[in-house]
Order: structure tokens, then sequence, then C-alpha cells
């Protein structure tokens, strides 16, 4: 941040106070002299003003590293610790108990700061808010010519307060408040929302791009070759999955916690159905079975492709609903929705539930079993899908669960999972399975509701 100009600096020093001639930062060296006898630092007053010219300006601007290195190299590490501290309650006594100037006042009231970003590595430390950090900064990165006269006409830069990597880390992983929490949330449908749409619109170049049936017959499949198709299984899967909707969505109205949920449910749902549209990109597998009419077809202008795909992911992309696609086999759409569901299902109600967990997870296998019956997906499509659906799943909480110490100990976590250290850091981690289960016949009231 910049501030302006500020007046009337005081120093405290012994219970006596002594009021300096003018404005720190008009200070000259006897000024910064006699500071440093009256704090207790006579020994440094001739090394500070008389060798070195370090006027008030440059007092300010002093960091542990400049006391402890050369040329003023002090070697009593209490003394470069108490005369650090000195110059830090004298920078802070200066700016807080100052008065804008007339000069300012009036733009002051809406320009305030101004926001630098900056540049830094581990070569050069600087002190920031007491504390001694690495920074490298480039003045073309700091502030412009515009910035520059601008800030200019309305008073001198007085003090500079760098957003630092350090600082940034510090207000993602502070605990997460109503406000942050309903932000989160808000990031993680958006971004799910997208993912989804980015899918259909893929499903329907991969439509454009499917082969020819009569020049690549079904490829062999241990499966598929051996279980005869049921016409109607995969519009029993479709039935499964709405079950399972039917199920979870139940259970998240109930719950408690369910802003962390759905928080956690958007990004996990975004993330595996984009992996998903790499893969069915990336390489286009002939038809699976005979029974389906598929055959690549254009939809012509980029305009026709974009309500197409509207038409998919309004619909979910689902047969029961009038979509018909081909070449997205890679992996299982459906396979990857019904074991999500169920996981969710599974972790976010009591352990004691075991009737309900054995009927998710019974469901959840009968509707892999009707896919393959269907001759809808190559097993390997769904085996992929299950597989990354029931792994994503299980490391995301279990980073979720343990975030904390996980960062703790190697920063490197956060570059490993950005995702679920921007989502899970200042979050609650593990929720509890009680909540507003206990009483399901009246919902839980707003005020109640856990924003963590």
């Amino acid at each position: 941040m910049v501030r302006k100009a500020i007046r009337s600096p005081i120093v405290a020093n012994g219970g006596t106070d002594t009021v300096m001639p003018s404005e720190v930062f008009e200070w000259t060296t006897k000024d910064v002299s006699i500071w440093l006898q009256n704090a207790g630092f006579q020994q440094y007053a001739d090394l500070f003003a008389v060798q070195h010219k370090i006027d008030g300006a440059t007092l300010l601007m002093l960091s542990e590293l400049d006391l402890r290195d050369p040329p003023l190299q002090i070697k009593c590490l209490g003394d470069i610790k108490r005369l650090g501290r000195a110059i830090y309650d004298l920078r802070n006594s200066h700016i807080n108990s100052s008065q804008p100037s007339p000069r300012i006042s009036e733009s002051a009231s809406q320009h305030d700061d101004v926001l630098l970003c900056v540049e830094y590595d581990q070569r050069r430390k600087m002190s920031i808010s007491g504390e001694d950090v690495f920074v490298r900064t480039k003045q073309s990165a700091i502030i412009d010519d515009p910035l520059v006269d601008s800030i200019s006409d309305s008073g001198d830069i007085r003090s500079v307060r760098l957003i630092s990597r350090d600082e940034l880390i510090r207000t993602v992983e502070s605990p997460d408040t109503k406000s942050k929490s309903l932000a989160k949330l808000l990031i993680a449908f958006l971004y799910c929302l997208s993912s989804l749409l980015i899918t259909a619109f893929v499903m329907v170049l991969v439509h454009d791009r499917v082969p020819d049936m009569k020049m690549y017959p079904p490829l062999p499949d241990i499966v598929l070759d051996n279980l005869p198709l049921i016409p109607w299984a995969f519009e029993v899967c479709e039935l499964i999955g709405v079950a399972l909707s039917f199920i979870w969505f139940t259970v998240l109205i109930f719950h408690k916690h369910r802003v962390v949920i759905m928080r956690r449910m958007f990004s996990l749902v975004g993330t595996v159905f984009l992996l998903r549209c790499i893969t069915m990109l990336i390489t286009s597998l002939s038809v699976p079975g005979v029974h389906l009419e598929c055959r690549a077809k254009s939809y012509g202008t980029a305009m026709d492709k974009l309500m197409q795909a509207f038409h998919i992911w309004s619909r979910l992309g689902m047969s029961i609903q009038g979509v018909r696609t081909c070449g997205d086999y890679m992996f299982s759409g459906h396979t990857t929705a019904i074991t999500l569901l169920n996981h969710f299902i599974t972790e976010y109600t009591p352990a004691s539930w075991t009737f309900l967990h054995t009927a998710t997870w019974v469901m959840n296998l009968f509707g892999v079993f009707f896919i393959l019956a269907g001759h809808e997906h190559y097993s390997i499509d769904v085996f992929i899908a299950f597989y990354i659906s029931s792994r994503m799943f299980l490391y995301y909480h279990a980073y979720a669960y343990n975030h904390a110490n996980l960062t703790a100990t190697d920063d490197r976590i956060r570059l490993w999972f950005p995702l679920g250290w921007f989502f899970e850091a200042g979050s609650i981690g593990k929720v509890p399975y009680f909540s507003s289960f206990s009483n399901l016949s009246v919902l839980p009231k707003m005020s109640e509701r856990v924003y963590s």
C-alpha cells in the first residue's frame, strides 16, 4: 500500500517524550543522532550520523539485515534486535499518530492507498511488518509513469507495504468466515458449470470424428464379447443415477455443513469431467456395439456446435432426456456420475447407516453392469472412469482432512494440490457425520447453518 505524507513524529523514551523539530522524513543526520541517544543507542550515534550520514528517511528504510550486514555490521545481536524494534516502532508511531496533510485531504478520502505488485526471490531481504523477508523489486514492475504522476499530484509517497507471497498465503489459509465460504462456493460452482459446458462442447467435437462403423468394427473386449446385449440396460443405469441423485440431494438439504460439502462436490465434479474432456479428445475409439447407429456428424457453424452443446448440457447428457451422442467413450461419464454420488452419500451420512451405504454400493455396481450390458461403453471406459472418480474423491478428501499438517511440513503441497489448497485452506477439515439428521421432519434453521 502507498500512504501519503503524515506529520507530528513523537519519540518516547524512558517516560520522557521528545518532540523532534520536524517530521521524521525531514530529519537531518543530527536529528537521527539525537534520537539514537534518547533511545539508549548513544554508542551508535556517531556510526549512523557521522560515518554513514543516515538521515530520517534513510533511518525508516533500515531493516535488521541492514544492521547486521556491512557496512554497519553491528556485532551485538541484542542491540540489532532492540534497534530494529525501535526503528519499527518509530515507523508505526509516525504513521499511526499523524493526520493527512491538508494538501491531500480531498484526494485521500477517495484514494487512501495504492496497491503495488512486486516480484521477489531469495536474493535480498526487506523488513515487512517487523519481519525480514527475501525481496527483489523491479522499479518498472512497481510504479509506472501515470501512477507516479497521479500520486505526485496529491502528495508524497511516505511508506510502502509490499504484498508478499507469504501474506497471500496467510490470507488464503486464514479461517473461513461466512462470506469467505460463500465466495469459495460460488467459485467452485462456476468452475463446475464451466467444466460441464466444456465437456458438452467436446462431446459435439468428438461426434464429428467418430470412426466409420463399416471400416472400424467394435474392438475386442473380454466383457462385451461374453455379455449378451440387453437393449433396456442403459436406461436402467440412468434411472439408478436419478435415484442416487435424489438420495444425495436429500442428504445435502438436511446436512448442517451443506456449504462445505457442495463446494467439495462442485470442485471434484469439475475436475473429473475436465479430465474426461482430455481423454475423449485425444483418441477416438470405434463404436462398441453394432446395434448403435453412429456416424460422423458435423454441426456446421460454431453457433450450431454451441447450440448442440447446450442441448447436451441442459439435459445432463442422458438418453432418457433425448440425448444421443457418439464417440465420447473414454471414459464413461455415467460411471463417473454414479460413482461420485455413491462416494458422497457414503462419506457424508452417519457410519451407522449401513443399510443405505450397502444399497448405494449395490446400485453403483449394478449401474456399471447395466452400462456394459447395454454395450454403450467398452470395459476399459468403465474401469478407468470408476478408478479415476474414486481415486480423485479419496485423494481430495485425504488432503481436505489433513491439509493443515501437510502444508505445515512441506510448502510444495500448495503447488502439488493447488485446487484443494485454495478450497480447503482455512476450512473445518472432516465434517461431522451427524448434524441436522437427528430430526429429518424439520428443516434446519437458517441461523444454524455453518459456513466453514
